[in-house]
């Protein structure tokens, strides 16, 4: 399962096969991409509700919210526009919703679940079911029960689709639901509301409760699956399957049912046994790629250079079957492993003649963040290396920033006699827009330019220190970004058309694209697919470039991944670090800052730093800091 791989929406290809994963305590499938979980999800329900029908019976599923499942019911939804899936003889209990929760809430799950299925398919609206955030607290424990009531009267649910928290969680059953709960009001644990912050705009805006069905309800449904997408969750999905049932992880009692699957993509499975370290789960095909990341893991392991790597450390260390599959000394696989890491060392990664370059950068600060010291040294070489910030950023800025540069731009046309009564009528809007606001909505159009607009002149000073010129970036704006919300659309035909159309410009030599590929409907991994699509457009005009992929602030490709090495000395750290400043509304405290609390600088330094430290630890040559990429090439 290759980490360089990008994924493209294609809901029409054949029925994907799933890998299943030995060595865990539940039935668990792995697919290569997240699409390939929401076919075959999707198809596993299609098949009950006609299996159902046919038997004039009705089919009952229990459903989820969140980004998880989206592509799940994308998907139902193709089946019913362009197969014909029937969803008459269905009936829907979902989860979960906050309280207090207006249903018609940008944060309802209420209106996720109507504007995200129900209102595309043909479901009868009085079989849907979704918790009540509206319930008054007096009333909420009668309610729970009758919600439990109408799933026994139901007939039980046939199908329960679930999630998995950062937490463990199934449904808002935090650590310590006892396996005996049912639907019942919930106090929310600190680190749910902090991954739904940015939903939110803000941790502050989370709701403290949510009602939700309990771990007993959940245990009752005759088949359960649970989906994991994204390498954010790969540490959660390996205590759900492999460790001990705990109350403190809900989601391991699904050990326990009869009927239960776990459902997860390539990254989502990277930290489980047989995946990570599948020699110690049992015989491997070993491929180049396994060969070199056993023997790196070998080398820290046992804490020696690789050189000096000895074959009772092979022998040891359940690395037999490695020296009998590859039948070659030792030394031999080690020098191979070694020559290769040393082989992608580059001090020149634009080569020795001048060419066009470009770095795609999904968010204004996403170049400076991840590659920074590759943009400099590209600059500094002589390359004619280009930006390409493909969304505006602007719901990632604090209102605070925007009233500030409202305010400059204000006192700036009183100072210079500028100020006329359109401006002053203009400006009393806009503070308005701000201050009267409700906590956790979208911006007004106007303020969501402004916040757009500083994220774009943080951009260029940013870029300018990096040495690429204002005249060398370009700000795409990309039509799936612009919903004003958290959420955005898929990527359509004029997202893509807007990358191609750079490419037919430039007709660049070498292209870096963000390969932080974690979250299934995130903007880095959108974003991908449209440069993805966008090359295969272009491929066919006769224009081809290299590929390369980098990670951002969140994490660094393992060393068995990395391709290609950069060097960076101490003087482009320092520059790089400039360049990430002058990103000021994402500095001291980011909007979205993920479950990391350190700042953007500190996280890309620690990375590369750390990166550095890996290659010296391993017996390579010593640097100050490191930046690794992968090389794309086509594997979809």
């Amino acid at each position: 399962m290759s980490q360089s791989t990008i994924p493209t929406s294609d809901s029409s290809q054949t029925a994907p096969q799933p890998r299943r994963i030995h060595h865990t305590k539940m039935p668990t499938l792995a697919f290569e991409l997240s699409e390939e979980v929401d076919r075959y999800v999707a198809g596993q329900i299609a098949t009950l509700i006609r299996e159902k029908k046919g038997a004039g019976q009705n089919a009952v599923l229990g459903l989820a919210t969140g980004s998880t499942p989206i592509g799940v019911y994308r998907e139902l939804i193709r089946l019913h526009e362009e197969e014909g899936l029937d969803f008459t003889n269905v009936l829907t209990f979902n989860l979960d919703e906050y309280w207090p929760m207006e249903p018609d809430s940008i944060h309802s799950y209420n209106r996720f679940m109507w504007e995200n299925l129900f209102h595309h398919i043909n479901i009868p609206k009085e079989n849907v079911h979704i918790p009540d955030g509206t319930v008054p607290l007096a009333k909420v424990e009668a309610w729970c029960d009758d919600y439990e009531r109408k799933i026994q009267e139901a007939g039980g649910l046939d199908i329960q689709l679930l999630g998995i928290g950062r937490t463990g969680h199934i449904g808002f059953n935090e650590p310590g639901s006892s396996r005996n709960s049912t639907t019942r009001l919930v106090a929310l644990d600190p680190k749910t509301r902090k991954d739904a912050a940015g939903e939110f705009y803000g941790e502050e805006n989370v709701p403290m409760q949510a009602v939700t069905m309990g771990v007993n309800t959940i245990m009752n449904a005759r088949q359960i699956i649970m989906l994991a997408l994204g390498e954010h969750k790969s540490k959660i999905t390996r205590i759900a399957v492999e460790d001990e049932v705990t109350d403190q992880v809900p989601s391991t009692f699904l050990q326990k049912h009869p009927n239960s699957m776990f459902v997860i993509d390539s990254a989502a499975a990277s930290q489980l046994t047989a995946v990570r370290i599948p020699w110690m789960a049992g015989l491997v095909e070993w491929t180049p790629l396994l060969v070199k990341k056993a023997v790196i893991w070998l080398s820290q392991r046992v804490k020696k250079p690789l050189l000096k790597l000895e074959e009772a450390d092979f022998m040891e260390n359940h690395l037999i079957n490695l020296l009998r599959a590859c039948n070659k000394s030792c030394e031999e696989i080690v020098h191979e492993v070694f020559l290769d890491m040393q082989s992608g060392i580059c001090n020149k990664p634009g080569g020795d003649k001048p060419i066009t370059a470009i770095c795609f950068s999904p968010h204004p600060d996403d170049d400076v963040i991840s590659m920074g010291g590759t943009l400099i040294t590209l600059a500094d070489q002589g390359h004619d290396m280009h930006i390409a910030y493909m969304t505006s950023g602007n719901i990632a800025v604090f209102d605070e920033d925007a009233s500030r540069h409202t305010k400059f731009v204000n006192q700036f046309l009183e100072l210079f006699k500028l100020d006329s009564g359109e401006t002053a009528q203009l400006y009393k809007k806009l503070m308005s827009d701000l201050e009267e606001k409700i906590a956790g909505e979208p911006d007004s159009p106007e303020i969501q330019s402004i916040k757009g607009l500083i994220r774009k002149t943080e951009a260029a000073a940013g870029a300018i220190q990096a040495g690429v010129p204002e005249s060398k970036l370009h700000f795409l704006d990309m039509p799936f970004y612009q919903t004003g919300d958290v959420k955005k659309n898929p990527i359509g035909e004029a997202d893509v058309e807007i990358v191609a159309n750079l490419l037919r410009e430039l007709k660049p030599d070498q292209i870096y694209v963000a390969g932080d590929l974690s979250d299934p409907h995130g903007t880095h991994r959108v974003c991908a697919q449209a440069i993805i699509k966008a090359l295969d457009v272009v491929k066919a005009e006769g224009i081809e470039t290299e590929v390369w992929l980098y990670r951002g602030a969140w994490e660094e490709y393992e060393p068995h991944e990395i391709e290609r090495a950069v060097p960076l000395s101490p003087a482009v750290v320092h520059r790089k670090r400039t360049a990430i400043f002058a990103h000021e509304s994402q500095k001291d405290q980011a909007l979205f800052p993920g479950s990391d609390a350190r700042e953007f600088w500190v996280r890309a330094e620690d990375r590369t730093t750390s990166t550095a430290r890996v290659y010296d630890e391993l017996g390579l040559p010593e640097f100050y800091a490191l930046e690794g990429f992968v090389q794309y090439r086509g594997q979809l």
